[in-house]
């Protein structure tokens, strides 16, 4: 799958343990709490569905997502913070909900930080919808943040 968009060719490909040095790079750009190359190792090790979104050779973003019956949950997507607010994060979400319905899933859950405003508004545009709250799920800088749990129906 390829696509053109803002006059960047992208495609994807499936993220390897040679790349995870770069998708760590990534992630600890865009996070403050960010994943460790040991997470990605484990998901690859684990067979998750891991794709990264690639304009020649610069990671653009990717997704991690588990497979489930009829169902497949998103653990990671994320954009590299240069390529933000130019859509791609939509790309790799149309990504995911088509390799989602090849593996016959009714729906896509998510997780995603109460204080991640930016990312609820790109998953409600989308068409996700709020469903639930996890009390003190991720890591926060002085104790634990709530996580909302959202989900797409396929």
């Amino acid at each position: 799958m390829s696509a053109v968009f803002k006059s960047m060719e992208a495609g994807f490909e499936p993220m390897t343990e040679p790349r995870l040095d770069e998708v760590v790079a990534i992630e600890r750009r865009a996070y403050a709490h960010p994943w460790t190359r040991g997470n990605f190792a484990d998901s690859l090790r684990s067979g998750y569905q891991a794709q990264l979104l690639v304009g020649g050779e610069t990671i653009i973003g990717y997704f991690v997502a588990m497979q489930g019956v009829d169902e497949v949950h998103l653990l990671n997507i994320t954009v590299d913070p240069a390529h933000q607010g130019l859509g791609w994060g939509r790309v790799l979400l149309d990504a995911l909900a088509l390799w989602a319905r090849q593996q016959h899933a009714q729906w896509l859950w998510l997780e995603v930080r109460t204080s991640n405003l930016r990312a609820q508004q790109v998953y409600q545009r989308y068409g996700y919808r709020r469903v639930g709250e996890r009390r003190n799920y991720y890591p926060a800088e002085h104790g634990r943040e709530d996580a909302i749990v959202m989900s797409y129906r396929l």
